[in-house]
């Protein structure tokens, strides 16, 4: 009887998790196409919540801005991990705990201590700062993934290559880099979406002529609620979902080649 019961409730349960996490999301996507202004109420089948979201100029503003923030925040975070990484390995090895700080902070806090270094220093919040931000927090993703994926890499490779003749720049670019693309595209993209979905530090970073997409869903909601929202969250989940199917094809492409 116990050994049904257990083959009966791990199902059950497996599915109630299931449900719980995507019948939100199947929701907001059926009220996308929703006729009425009303997120309670459905009165039949329409496009027009879409059609306004593309001819909305503050929408696509907001999504530039964000793009642009996300993009120079990548390059920037991992650019600098890299570097941290590689140049420090041997001198800051024991020190690379410190960049988790910004996983364990909690991000308000981190979000109020920028604004209040930035007033400190007198600067004028805008794009720059919110970049400034969305880099610091990005540097706590991208050193720790391409740190421990450094330290499984063989040091006698490196040996080899400067033994050959080659310059520590070759070295790097022609036997580590290439070794380390795997953890890098892994920070990048990590970082790219904890920038394109943040809100705190575009909140207290942004300035007040400067608005990312999280922000201009805020006002959209914090004004009245708009099912223009539902249409907007729809485009970034297939977005994400065609992101993440991408990479799965990819790695499913290089599963198979080992093979």
């Amino acid at each position: 009887m116990n050994i049904n019961m257990k083959s009966f409730c791990l199902p059950l349960f497996v599915t109630l998790f299931f449900l719980f996490l995507y019948v939100p999301i199947i929701v907001l996507i059926l009220y996308s196409f929703n006729a009425s202004t009303m997120p309670y109420e459905w009165k039949g089948f329409t496009t027009m919540w879409y059609k306004q979201l593309f001819a909305s100029k503050e929408a696509w503003q907001a999504l530039s801005n964000s793009l642009i923030v996300s993009t120079v925040s990548v390059f920037l975070s991992v650019t600098m991990a890299v570097l941290v990484v590689y140049n420090g390995f041997e001198r800051l090895n024991r020190f690379f705990v410190f960049f988790y700080g910004t996983l364990v902070i909690p991000e308000i806090v981190l979000a109020v201590g920028l604004l209040g270094f930035f007033s400190l220093f007198s600067v004028s919040l805008g794009l720059a700062t919110l970049i400034a931000g969305h880099t610091l927090l990005g540097l706590g993703y991208a050193v720790p993934i391409v740190h421990s994926r450094f330290c499984e890499l063989e040091r006698h490779l490196t040996e080899a290559s400067l033994d050959l003749g080659a310059t520590r720049s070759q070295t790097f670019f022609r036997v580590i880099f290439p070794l380390l693309m795997p953890s890098v595209f892994a920070a990048s993209l990590l970082v790219f979406v904890i920038s394109l979905d943040d809100f705190l530090i575009a909140f207290f970073c942004a300035g007040a002529e400067t608005q990312t997409l999280p922000l201009y869903i805020f006002s959209v909601v914090r004004s009245g609620g708009s099912p223009m929202v539902n249409a907007l969250s729809t485009i970034m989940i297939f977005v994400g979902a065609l992101i993440v199917s991408f990479i799965a094809l990819l790695q499913a492409r290089k599963v198979v080649t080992i093979v």
